[in-house]
């Protein structure tokens, strides 16, 4: 059993230079395919999962039973989190009553001082279980699970009051979006990712973890620059979910499931699984934390 902390691992990554991934899932071939790619590449991961997705597989203990019995049936030897992506306050402390080790919470949409005063007490709750506790400040943009942000750019001075309470990674806009990037998108704002990094490790005394949202469709080169300015965990979602619609679209297009028993659903689905697993091992090679399992 490697389910831990989200804490020490992504801690390491800041420190270290390199980036953690924290790939959502949807069902149980999902948390397959994420436990197979880390395991593969030896790589620390966090297996995230929306409200949506709680409520779509019956509820937060079910999804945090269901990785802790993957990774014990699948032999997984590399540490995981178990990670509330986007949760409400309510929603965060149930996930981590279930078991989660890991919760963001999303406060974006409330006036920053009652953020700052959910967070704080979250923090409290979370820390004395072992629990790490992600906030934001700056609205993602895009559309997840129903949540629509036009998207931010995070105020310097919000991030530094929201890690003075206590967090242990902090997400941040940054001209990130969830979902696919129009072709209009002019790129990160980098140079003010830099600059805060710089006023929040101030705040905090050491390395202050960020993370970015929406690390789907961001060119490599951006992200490997956004790590080197403070960036220690990536959220992956969408490009999973590309690769196996098209994975799948095309088995039944090439009417391949129609050829003996491939109507088996563990047949028909298995080239979208296999197409989660190739995405999130080349994500977790760009991020740079393959073989960063001590």
């Amino acid at each position: 059993m490697t389910i831990v902390s989200g804490a020490k691992m992504i801690q390491t990554a800041r420190e270290h230079g390199y980036a953690i991934g924290a790939f959502n899932t949807n069902n149980l071939e999902w948390t397959q395919a994420i436990l197979r790619a880390a395991q593969a590449q030896q790589a620390p991961v966090l297996v995230a999962v929306s409200m949506g997705a709680i409520k779509y597989m019956g509820g937060a203990k079910v999804v945090a039973d269901l990785v802790r019995n993957l990774d014990y049936g699948l032999n997984i030897t590399v540490p995981v989190a178990i990670h509330l992506d986007h949760g409400s306050f309510e929603m965060a402390k149930e996930a981590m009553a279930a078991g989660f080790t890991s919760i963001m919470f999303d406060g974006s949409d409330l006036p920053i001082a009652e953020n700052i005063l959910k967070t704080k007490e979250l923090v409290s709750w979370a820390h004395g279980r072992g629990i790490a506790i992600e906030a934001e400040v700056g609205s993602i943009g895009g559309e997840e699970d129903g949540i629509v942000g036009a998207g931010e750019i995070a105020s310097i001075d919000e991030a530094k009051a929201m890690t003075a309470v206590g967090v242990d990674y902090l997400a941040a806009g940054i001209g990130n979006i969830h979902g696919q990037y129009p072709a209009n998108w002019t790129g990160l704002k980098l140079a003010h990712l830099q600059a805060l990094g710089a006023a929040i490790d101030e705040v905090r005394g050491r390395p202050m973890p960020i993370v970015l949202h929406g690390g789907s469709g961001v060119p490599d080169e951006q992200i490997q620059e956004a790590i080197t300015y403070g960036v220690a965990k990536v959220n992956v979602n969408t490009e999973a979910q590309l690769a196996f619609h098209q994975a799948v679209r095309d088995f039944v297009l090439s009417d391949e499931d129609l050829v003996g028993k491939n109507y088996d659903p563990r047949k028909f689905l298995k080239p979208g699984v296999d197409a989660i697993q190739a995405a999130v091992e080349e994500r977790i090679a760009v991020f740079g934390s393959a073989g960063k399992v001590n």
